[in-house]
């Protein structure tokens, strides 16, 4: 993970790159995982990002997993738009961190 030094409050600058992820079962979300990101955000609690999936404009709350990671739901639409599915990698950027 990539972070800036002189950024404006609430602006973040990180990009991971992880595999899409789905659980199985009716109501199954399409995930990716953030790794250590309790430890960059210094919280385990929900956490409201925007950013970009693979150069695609996105806003989500991260749910924390209990291990010090955060999980990063997939919308539908947005899966579409970057025509990927459970298994490919995509890169996300966080920009702005919402209070």
């Amino acid at each position: 993970m990539s972070t800036g030094s002189t950024l404006a409050p609430g602006e973040i600058d990180t990009t991971f790159t992880a595999p899409i992820r789905r659980d199985e079962g009716p109501g199954a979300w399409t995930i990716v995982v953030m790794p250590n990101s309790g430890e960059f955000f210094g919280t385990r609690r929900p956490v409201k990002v925007g950013g970009t999936i693979d150069g695609l404009p996105f806003q989500a709350t991260l749910l924390p997993m209990g291990n010090g990671h955060h999980m990063v739901p997939i919308k539908a639409a947005l899966r579409a738009k970057l025509g990927k599915s459970a298994g490919e990698d995509i890169t996300v950027h966080l920009r702005q961190r919402f209070t």
